[in-house]
């Protein structure tokens, strides 16, 4: 009996050890003959005494080859043209149309306290989404043509990144929002890349379940919408009251995502030319009243209630009517007084897009007299 209990102990003991082991780590080479690139844009020699992948060009992405990346910690030091203008890390990448992504706008990493030094964006359907996503932009600190050391852990929907201090986050990421779960690794941006090492699993007690969605509780957020199929908008052309969509319609519902936004890039992907869908909601009003609609959306927005026109903005980046937060697609973009009478009123929204992502958040200041209609 006593040596049956030993060696039971002995086995105990070493599958303890096995299970406490930590996931061993993978360095990257960084040679010519494990890289997909397009000639003349890469080169593979020492950057600031080390051995490094030096990107030379902004895009096409330099893509590593045969490696399949679903949950871990990825790790590499980066430093930055000086003529760089983003330089970022594809992980969990599928192809040029479905990938994760997270890069650095160069030129915010020296400038203490901006928003937008880093962004980590999906790439859905070929769209960058970063001007649906504000929340995942912040500062962060790092220099042009030094090394940067920078860390990604992710598991599962979740993702912590750090750069250059190790011990706290620069951005904590409750939700990656990509279509993958596991794929390639690729750089892109004008940048030099050394000691590249993946260790797979390796997630430092990050859960993999998605965290909380500070809105999803709010009853003021509008989320169950009808939706038409997109159509072409030639440039210039504005929608009108005796232009609505036809009773012949094809509708089809669609549930907005975290924080209110209804993704329609996620629906209908790229807009290469401008085109426009229709949105429609009803709601039954208890009396007659008005209520405050904050809004956000992209790109450009007319809005009728009851067969009337409302309300007509635009958020064009780069363009001086875009809307704070910087061209974004942002709750606090706009707002409008919306005149409910008592009973059932149809809210109908057009939405254009031509450039990157696509959508809309709609909020009511007030919910408590007013329902909205399955």
């Amino acid at each position: 009996m006593g040596k049956a209990f030993l060696l039971l102990l002995c086995l105990h003991v070493q599958l303890g050890v096995l299970a406490q082991k930590k996931p061993a780590a993978v360095k990257i080479p960084l040679t010519a003959d494990r890289w997909t690139f397009t000639p003349g844009t890469v080169i593979f020699a020492e950057y600031n005494g080390v051995p490094a992948l030096q990107i030379l060009a902004n895009k096409p992405p330099v893509v590593f080859n045969g490696f399949n990346f679903t949950n871990g910690t990825i790790e590499f030091d980066m430093a930055p043209a000086d003529s760089s203008m983003f330089t970022g890390i594809y992980f969990r990448r599928q192809n040029d149309k479905e990938s994760e992504y997270f890069y650095l706008r160069v030129s915010g990493g020296e400038k203490p306290g901006v928003l937008w030094s880093i962004q980590y964006a999906p790439i859905i359907q070929g769209v960058n989404l970063w001007d649906m996503l504000p929340q995942y932009q912040g500062p962060a600190a790092y220099k042009k043509k030094e090394w940067n050391h920078i860390k990604l852990v992710v598991s599962g929907m979740q993702m912590l990144i750090y750069i250059n201090d190790m011990s706290r986050p620069v951005m904590e990421v409750p939700r990656l929002e990509g279509n993958t779960t596991q794929g390639g690794l690729a750089f892109d941006g004008k940048t030099a890349i050394a000691n590249l090492v993946v260790t797979p699993n390796e997630v430092a007690g990050l859960l993999p379940a998605e965290g909380i969605d500070p809105l999803a509780h709010d009853p003021r957020y509008l989320r169950e919408w009808s939706v038409s199929q997109p159509q072409p908008l030639p440039n210039g052309q504005e929608l009108f009251a005796g232009a609505l969509p036809p009773k012949e319609t094809v509708w089809e519902n669609i549930t907005a995502e975290r924080r209110g936004l209804v993704n329609l890039t996620r629906r209908f992907g790229l807009s290469e030319s401008r085109r426009v869908v229709w949105l429609k909601v009803k709601l039954k009003a208890a009396t007659e009243q008005k209520r405050v609609v904050n809004l956000g959306f992209s790109d450009e927005i007319w809005v009728f209630i009851n067969g009337q026109l409302l309300f007509v903005d635009k958020n064009l980046y780069a363009r001086p009517i875009m809307k704070a937060p910087e061209g974004r697609c942002s709750i606090e973009n706009a707002s409008f007084t919306l005149p409910l009478k008592a009973g059932e009123n149809e809210l109908l929204v057009g939405l254009s897009n031509d450039f990157y992502g696509w959508g809309i958040i709609a909020r009511l200041d007030d919910m408590e007299y007013v329902e909205v209609e399955k």
